[in-house]
């Protein structure tokens, strides 16, 4: 894997691969020592044009984990808010001899152009860009359903284990969702059937490709997919820019679509509640589904870190044939070496 640019990108087995060694890193993490010396002498830069938290520490984390060195980068404050290009940002941090980069970017296709633009020579990870993809939130949110599917619990899922039968109901604003984008189609690759519900008005013109079912009425939806998980998206209203508006009011919105008490109490006991953050309490999530045993929010932004510690193994620490040693392995090389 030279990229990690799109969900579209990873079939089943190198996403299994993923989830694999990210069990690995995890591992790793309940020592009293968390650093693997994995990337030393390695550089990784967080460059983010847009606002983020979770995210950009996230891999800040998953980075310095693996004991690399981490420049973050913020388009605030820096040469961009002074009308530097793209291209200019890129040769200046190949110029200082980076391993990897980071991005997340407000145009859609960002990070396509980074990485095959011949501006840098170095893998380019997509952190989000624009509407269109967020491959490594749709990794740990695979990861986050396996477990669950496999033990019941955020305990680690068995070696080699994918999603097949899953059934997974993604609810909201699909229109300006990268999560969604991401989501739909990593866990269609990994088996799952999933089941997208939102108003007309939020979902993107053309998605008869998009390998999943589209509904319009959530209470009939859950009582026909029967879901083992319902991932609520943020409704995003920063992008919202059409005059017209996408819903008649935040309340009607709550009543339509808002997974609330009701909702909660009609699902089955078997069924976990995930949100991609940050959330909107009292909009599509009630804080009862947000605070609730089988919501799953908190766990995913811990696991986003072994995820990413994961990606950034396998793009940094893969061999020139493109085989690596297994993250178990560097595992117990660390142990040793601590």
């Amino acid at each position: 894997m030279r990229h990690l640019l799109s969900a579209a990108e990873l079939g089943r087995d190198d996403t299994v691969r993923i989830l694999d060694d990210a069990e690995a890193m995890a591992s790793t993490q309940r020592r009293t020592i968390k650093k693997l010396p994995t990337l030393r002498g390695r550089t990784v830069v967080n460059l983010f044009f847009e606002d983020s938290t979770r995210t950009r520490i996230s891999f800040e984390a998953a980075a310095k984990r693996l004991s690399a060195d981490v420049i973050n980068f913020s388009a605030k404050g820096s040469s961009v808010s002074k009308g530097e290009s793209l291209k200019d940002t890129a040769l200046t941090l190949e110029a200082m001899g980076i391993d990897a980069v980071v991005i997340r970017h407000h145009d859609s296709g960002a990070p396509h152009r980074l990485a095959h633009s011949g501006w840098i020579d170095v893998p380019v990870l997509n952190a989000g860009d624009g509407t269109h993809q967020h491959p490594t939130q749709a990794l740990l949110d695979a990861f986050t359903l396996r477990r669950h599917l496999t033990t019941g619990t955020d305990a680690p899922a068995p070696e080699g284990t994918d999603l097949g039968g899953a059934s997974v109901v993604i609810v909201g604003d699909v229109l300006h969702s990268r999560v969604a984008r991401s989501d739909v189609q990593l866990l269609h690759t990994l088996g799952a059937r999933v089941t997208v519900v939102a108003p007309p008005t939020l979902l993107p013109v053309g998605m008869a490709p998009w390998p999943c079912a589209v509904r319009y009425d959530l209470d009939a939806a859950l009582a026909e997919a029967d879901p083992d998980a319902v991932m609520m998206l943020r409704v995003q209203r920063e992008r919202m820019t059409s005059a017209g508006g996408f819903f008649p009011s935040p309340h009607e919105y709550h009543r339509r679509y808002g997974l609330d008490v009701a909702r909660l109490a009609a699902l089955p006991e078997r069924t976990v509640i995930m949100h991609p953050g940050p959330m909107n309490r009292g909009l599509e999530i009630s804080a009862d589904a947000a605070d609730s045993p089988r919501s799953t929010i908190v766990q995913q932004v811990s696991n986003g870190v072994a995820v990413r510690m994961a990606v950034l193994y396998q793009l940094l620490a893969g061999e020139p044939d493109g085989g690596a040693e297994t993250a178990p392995q560097a595992a117990t090389t660390t142990e040793r070496d601590s």
